[in-house]
């Protein structure tokens, strides 16, 4: 039995829950989930990492109230840290060549999101050189983060590491597990079933509510 403090690649984990089981699982208390995940440890800290999407007003606003929530639930427990999207415009297409454009003939404009990553590396990083907790649990299929946790091992020798694979990865990411002494294994459903929100949060203080909304059963 230890402390954990986990670190949640919020969009991550989203496209891995959506491509394996639609959206049933979406109102998620990360929190809880880390306690089903290590169910013998105590929780320390919970830092949960993802930016607003753009252009999608009612995507966003869901996204809004489910953060909401959490925040709500779980009070200092949480941490939630909000990167950007960029605009990017594409202007050819890798496979043809040719020029991506909407209905008006205009270049094709899409989003990428920005500053997460870094930012949850980090996080990861400073925490373990703090001693924030014995077990550092990191959230994530993303082998970008494979750096921060390369630092994690040198500014802490003795820090434990476990990584929970999202959903929707058939196999283990040996990039990440070769950096040594790294446990790994697969977020279940039990967990993400046995870890959603109250359909209804409210808000104590102001006494607003935020209802988990019904495309997300």
């Amino acid at each position: 039995m230890g402390t954990v403090a986990a670190y949640i690649d919020g969009f991550n984990l989203y496209y891995g829950m959506k491509s394996k089981y639609g959206r049933k699982h979406m109102w998620l208390d990360v929190v809880e989930l880390v306690r089903q995940l290590r169910s013998k440890d105590t929780v320390a800290s919970v830092h949960y990492f993802t930016a607003i999407v753009k252009n999608e007003p009612a995507a966003a606003q869901n996204q809004t109230n489910y953060i909401e929530a959490m925040k709500i639930r779980n009070g200092a427990a949480l941490t939630v840290h909000l990167g950007r999207f960029k605009e990017r415009t594409t202007r050819d297409c890798r496979r043809c060549g040719q020029s991506y454009t909407c209905g008006c003939g205009r270049p094709y404009k899409s989003y990428e999101e920005k500053g997460t990553d870094v930012a949850l590396g980090a996080t990861m990083v400073a925490d373990a050189a703090l001693r924030v907790a014995d077990i550092t649990l990191l959230i994530s299929a993303d082998t970008d983060l494979a750096p921060a946790l390369e630092t994690v091992k040198q500014v802490n020798p003795a820090q434990l590491i476990y990584l929970a694979m999202p959903p929707g990865n058939t196999r283990a990411s040996s990039h990440l597990t070769s950096i040594g002494n790294i446990g790994q294994f697969f977020i279940r459903e039990r967990a993400l079933r046995s870890a959603q929100l109250p359909g209804i949060v409210a808000d104590p203080v102001t006494g607003r509510s935020y209802t988990r909304p019904s495309k997300w059963i």
